[in-house]
């Protein structure tokens, strides 16, 4: 409780950002300031959709985790698309697939394993999760591949491929959390007792719930506004690539909360809960969040296509394959998550040089 409140002390500087945005600081500040300001409103949005999912069963408690859990990434991608920033919003939304899968799930096993040497999962959740994500790399790898064979002549073409294979992944995810929690909850049941975030303390009320999952939202509309006009300015006085500020910088930032939460559980002998968070919260981006940002952009008028660079594509195809590889057989070790912490070291200085 007691890193809980430190963590929601950041919340000073949400009024420090607006404040610098009215200002007309220096880039560098507002983006560094934003980033810490961004820490606790996501956090605070992923403890209320908790505690709402605690009043509405295990069925539709899931739905909202999977609507809302990553509200702060999509907020992020929509001011960023608003802002003609197609380059950020992709990078952003490779980084956060990757980071959860690597980074997250890695530090996870790395403090989980080395406290407990060996933790084990439900191996359906492992398996669901990883050919959910090899969808995701078929939906990123057709694009690209059209996008080359074509020469890049027809770019009409690709935003109508990257709108309909959003409604595809849209309708695919949603088949998957009925098959979750509803046809087939039970095989999802965990080794152990996870519990929840929510589930350690008494839950907020709905009407509570419900009013601070509304204000932070506001509030992270608002300074991602700020933090996405800045970046780039902010990246090139920092040295930093726009295509590394999306995929190592936002992304981290956007994800702190789930991460802290995925790392502490594992910590805990938890390991179905850390690789649920992992997991599925780069199932929601790749599932749900890119491509509901793909339809807001066709009906904005600020078309974002799935065609992404290259290196985007190997980096989430790579990191499918290892985690993919190491979870098969529904336990794990410390020196797994090294390997896998190794595996997003390497794409970091591959992006740094972009």
């Amino acid at each position: 409780m007691n890193g809980k409140r430190v963590f929601y002390t950041l919340l000073v500087f949400v009024p420090v950002t607006f404040w610098l945005g009215l200002a007309h600081a220096s880039p560098t500040a507002v983006f560094v300031v934003s980033c810490l300001a961004i820490l606790p409103l996501a956090g605070l949005m992923g403890e209320a959709t908790e505690h709402l999912a605690h009043h509405a069963g295990p069925g539709v408690g899931g739905l909202l985790n999977a609507t809302f859990g990553n509200a702060a990434e999509l907020i992020i991608g929509f001011m960023a698309l608003r802002a003609g920033e197609a380059t950020i919003v992709k990078a952003s939304l490779t980084g956060s697939i990757i980071g959860n899968m690597l980074m997250v799930l890695g530090l996870a096993m790395l403090l989980g394993g080395w406290k407990h040497k060996e933790l084990r999962f439900n191996q359906m959740t492992a398996e669901t999760g990883s050919s959910m994500m090899l969808l995701a790399v078929v939906a990123f790898v057709i694009p690209a591949i059209y996008a080359t064979v074509t020469h890049h002549r027809e770019p009409e073409h690709i935003e109508s491929i990257s709108l309909d294979i959003s409604v595809i992944l849209i309708l695919t995810y949603v088949a998957s959390l009925v098959f979750q929690f509803k046809t087939h909850q039970r095989f999802f049941l965990p080794e152990e007792d996870a519990g929840g975030r929510a589930g350690a303390t008494r839950p907020w009320t709905i009407a509570r719930s419900t009013l601070v999952l509304a204000t932070a939202a506001v509030l992270t509309g608002f300074v991602s506004e700020l933090l996405v006009h800045a970046v780039d300015a902010a990246g090139t006085a920092l040295g930093l690539g726009k295509v590394f500020m999306g995929v190592v910088v936002v992304a981290v930032i956007g994800n702190a909360a789930e991460h802290s939460t995925a790392v502490l559980a594992a910590m805990k002998g938890r390991m179905d809960l850390a690789l649920g968070i992992a997991m599925g919260s780069s199932m929601q981006i790749a599932l749900f969040v890119a491509p509901v940002l793909v339809i807001a952009g066709h009906a904005t008028g600020r078309p974002l296509g799935l065609e992404f660079t290259i290196l985007e594509v190997a980096a989430v195809m790579l990191s499918v394959l290892a985690v993919g590889q190491l979870v098969q057989d529904g336990r794990t070790n410390w020196f797994e998550g090294a390997q896998l912490l190794a595996v997003y070291a390497i794409l970091a200085v591959a992006f740094y040089f972009v």
